[in-house]
C-alpha cells in the first residue's frame, strides 16, 4: 500500500509542475491582433496584413517576387559585364601594335572577323609567340582600300 501511494504521489507531483510549467510558458507568449489592410507587392491586390513588415499577399508571390528578382539581378551582372568588356579605350589609338581585342574594340568588330579577315590576306598580322599582334598601319591600310 505504501508503493502504491508513493507512485500516485509521484504522478501527481509530475502532473502539476508539468501544469505549472505549460501555464508559465503560455503565459510569456506575446500576440497581437494588428491587422492591416495593405496592397501586394507583386500582384497588387489588397490583402489583410498580420504584421507590418508584410509586403506580400501569399507565399506563391514572394516566391514568384524573389523569382523575378533574382532574374532581374542576373540581368543587371549581364549588362554591367557587357559595357565593360564594349568601353572604348583611348590608348589603343596611340599603340603601334595592337592584339586581336584591341583590333575588335578599335574598328567595332567580332574576333571572327578579324582572324576571318586575317585568314583572306586582307589584314596583315604576325604572330609573337601564341598571342596574334595586328599593326596599326594594316588596319588604316584596309580602311583605305574599302574607300577606294
Amino acid at each position: 500500500m505504501l508503493l502504491t501511494n508513493q507512485a500516485t504521489l509521484g504522478r501527481e507531483h509530475a502532473t502539476y509542475s508539468y501544469k505549472l510549467l505549460h501555464v508559465a510558458t503560455i503565459g510569456n507568449k506575446m500576440s497581437s491582433n494588428i491587422r492591416l489592410q495593405k496592397t501586394c507587392q507583386h500582384c497588387g491586390n489588397r490583402f489583410t496584413a498580420k504584421t507590418t513588415v508584410t509586403q506580400f499577399c501569399s507565399d506563391t508571390c514572394a516566391k514568384r517576387a524573389y523569382k523575378q528578382r533574382k532574374r532581374d539581378e542576373k540581368i543587371e551582372v549581364a549588362i554591367k559585364k557587357e559595357t565593360e568588356k564594349a568601353m572604348y579605350n583611348p590608348a589603343i589609338s596611340q599603340k603601334e601594335f595592337l592584339t586581336v581585342d584591341e583590333a575588335c574594340q578599335l574598328i567595332n568588330a567580332s574576333r571572327w572577323t578579324i582572324y576571318r579577315l586575317i585568314d583572306k590576306g586582307e589584314l596583315k598580322a604576325g604572330k609573337l609567340g601564341r598571342s596574334t599582334r595586328i599593326p596599326r598601319t594594316a588596319i588604316n591600310e584596309l580602311f583605305k582600300l574599302t574607300e577606294a
